[in-house]
C-alpha cells in the first residue's frame, strides 16, 4: 500500500524578511518583479512553469502564435533576479495563523513560511454550476484549453474531410460554437470565421471551408457589454459581415458530444448540432479564496472573489494581500491591469513598512482603457470618453499587447507570426495530436489525476529496494553460471557430447 509522503519545508531562510507570492501570473510576476529592490526573500509558488499571457490564449488555439511566445518559462523571466525563487506547486492549504502555504505537486506536498503574502491565484473558468459541460466545451484559461481546443478546431476540420470523402453528412463537424460574446469570445468567433473562410479555403478538397458555420452565443442582449452599446452594436455589425452568427438572450442549458441546447427568455428551446464548442463565459475565482473566507470571515461574492479592505489586505491579517481576479472591490473589473496595479501596490506597501515609512493608503486603480480584436484590421476600443473602431483600434491592440509580452525575443516572433497571418494567410502553428484533444480526459478519468502515473515516494524506495536485492541476486547467479560454461569448456559444444 503507497503510503503517504509528510510535507516537506521549503529551503532554509536566509533571516531575511519571508514574501511568499501565490500564482506566476500578471498579479505574481509583476508583485515578485516589484520587490526586485526590496531587502527581502522572494518565494513565487505557482501551479505551472510559465507565466501566461492569457489575452492572447486564442491566438494559440487558432494557430497564429506558439505557446512559447505567450507562456515564457517564469524560472527564465525571474532569472536575473536575485531575491527571488521559483517553487512549483498548486496550493491546497493556507494557515493564516501558523503563516504557511502548503502546495502539492504529483503527490508531494511542501510548506512554506512566510512573513507578508501576495495572493494572486487568478480566477478559472465558471460553468454555473454544470461542470461537466467542460468535457465538450472547454474554456480558454490555460495553455492546456488552447491546445486542446487548437487540436478540436483543426482536426473537426480533418475530420469532415474524411466525412465528406464517404458521402456523409458533416454539417455538425463544420459548427463551431462560442459560448459567451465577452472579449475572449468575439475574439475566438471572429478568428475561427477567418480560420474557415480565408486560412484554409484552399486546403481540403472534399469539403468547402467557407461553408463553415461559427455560431457565437450569449444569455446578454448584447456583444461586450462592458465596452458600452454603441461598440457593442458595432462589434455584432462586424462579426456578422466575417459570417459569424450572432444569437442573443439565449441561456445554454445543456451541452454533450454532438451539440448545445439554448433556451431563450419566451421558453424556445433550440438545440445546435456542434462537436466543437468553446465556453468563453463566465469566470470563478480560485478556491483559495474561499479558505481565506473560512479563516477571515471575510465575505465571498457569486464569483467566489473575497472582499478585501481598502488596502488590499485581508480583514484581520494586514500581512496577508489579495489582488486581481480574486478581490471584490469597487467593481474593479477581472482585467490583467487591475492585477497589474494591485500587486505593485502590495510590493510597494510591504517595502514601506519595512522601511518604516507611511501607508499610500487606499489602492486607487487606474483604468488604462478596453480593447478587443473582432478580425484583421478591425477591432474596437474603450479608452476614458474615446471610442475607437476600425484600423485604428487595430494597430492600437497590436501595439499594446506587443508591449506587454514577456521578452524581446517573444516580441519580435510574435509580430513575424501576426505579420504571416494578419498580411498572408498562413498559420506558423497548425500542428496538432490526438494528445492534445484527450489527454485532459483521461487525466480526470485517473482518481487522483497525473498523481495516479507516478509512484508516491515511500512506495517507490521500498519497490526499488525490493527491486535491488532481487536484481542483485539474479546478477550473482548469471556470472556464477558463465564461469561455469567457461571452465567446463561447455561453450559451443552440443549437449550431447558434454562430458559428466
Amino acid at each position: 500500500m503507497a503510503t503517504q509522503p509528510s510535507p516537506e519545508k521549503s529551503q532554509q531562510s536566509t533571516g531575511k524578511h519571508r514574501v511568499v507570492v501565490i500564482g506566476s501570473g500578471f498579479g505574481g510576476l509583476f508583485g515578485t518583479k516589484a520587490l526586485r529592490r526590496t531587502d527581502v526573500e522572494v518565494t513565487m509558488v505557482a501551479k505551472t512553469t510559465h507565466h501566461l499571457f492569457q489575452p492572447l490564449l486564442y491566438q494559440v488555439a487558432t494557430g497564429i502564435l506558439s505557446q512559447g511566445e505567450i507562456a515564457p518559462p517564469t524560472r527564465e523571466v525571474l532569472s536575473g533576479q536575485d531575491n527571488a525563487k521559483v517553487l512549483l506547486g498548486e496550493v491546497t492549504a493556507v494557515d493564516l495563523d501558523a503563516h504557511t502555504v502548503t502546495s502539492q505537486v504529483l503527490g508531494r506536498s511542501t510548506v512554506t513560511p512566510y512573513d507578508s503574502l501576495i495572493v494572486a491565484a487568478g480566477a478559472g473558468q465558471s460553468y454555473f454550476g454544470n461542470d461537466h459541460f467542460a468535457e465538450f466545451a472547454p474554456g480558454m484559461k490555460s495553455i492546456d484549453d488552447a491546445l486542446e481546443l487548437r487540436g478540436r478546431i483543426f482536426g473537426a476540420f480533418e475530420m469532415a474531410e474524411l466525412g465528406a470523402s464517404r458521402g456523409e453528412n458533416v454539417d455538425h463537424l463544420l459548427t463551431f460554437v462560442v459560448v459567451g460574446a465577452g472579449p475572449t469570445g468575439v475574439e475566438m468567433a471572429g478568428q475561427i470565421a477567418e480560420l474557415a473562410h480565408r486560412t484554409l479555403k484552399k486546403d481540403f478538397r472534399a469539403i468547402n471551408t467557407r461553408h463553415a458555420r461559427v455560431v457565437l452565443v450569449d444569455a446578454a442582449p448584447q456583444v461586450l457589454p462592458p465596452f458600452g452599446k454603441k461598440l457593442g452594436e458595432k462589434t455584432k455589425v462586424e462579426l456578422e459581415k466575417l459570417g459569424v452568427d450572432v444569437v442573443l438572450g439565449a441561456m445554454v442549458t445543456d451541452v454533450d458530444e454532438r451539440g448545445i441546447e439554448m433556451k431563450f427568455k419566451d421558453g424556445r428551446v433550440e438545440r445546435i448540432d456542434s462537436v466543437t464548442k468553446i465556453w468563453a463565459a463566465g469566470v470563478a475565482a480560485n478556491p483559495i479564496g474561499r479558505t481565506l473566507s473560512e479563516q477571515t470571515g471575510a465575505p465571498l461574492d457569486r464569483a467566489g472573489r473575497i472582499a478585501v479592505n481598502p488596502d488590499l489586505t485581508l480583514p484581520g491579517h494586514p500581512d496577508v494581500f489579495v489582488v486581481g481576479d480574486m478581490i471584490a472591490l469597487d467593481n474593479l473589473p477581472g482585467v490583467a491591469q487591475v492585477a497589474i496595479q494591485g500587486a505593485k501596490y502590495a510590493a510597494k506597501e510591504i517595502d514601506n513598512r519595512l522601511k518604516s515609512k507611511p501607508s499610500q493608503g487606499p489602492f486607487h486603480y487606474f483604468d488604462k482603457g478596453s480593447m478587443a480584436i473582432i478580425s484583421r484590421f478591425r477591432a474596437v476600443a474603450l479608452i476614458g470618453n474615446l471610442r475607437v473602431t476600425g484600423v485604428l483600434a487595430w494597430l492600437m491592440w497590436l501595439a499594446l499587447h506587443l508591449i506587454y509580452i514577456t521578452g524581446f525575443k517573444n516580441r519580435v516572433t510574435a509580430l513575424l507570426h501576426w505579420f504571416v497571418s494578419f498580411i498572408g494567410r498562413g498559420r506558423s502553428e497548425r500542428t496538432t495530436t490526438e494528445q492534445q484533444i484527450f489527454a485532459r480526459s483521461a487525466l480526470g478519468r485517473l482518481k487522483r489525476g497525473a498523481a495516479d502515473l507516478v509512484s508516491d515516494p515511500g512506495a517507490y524506495d521500498a519497490a526499488r529496494a525490493m527491486l535491488e536485492t532481487t536484481r542483485r541476486a539474479e546478477l550473482e547467479e548469471r556470472a556464477e553460471e558463465e564461469a561455469r560454461l567457461t571452465d567446463a569448456g561447455e561453450r559451443g559444444v552440443p549437449v550431447e557430447q558434454r562430458v559428466g
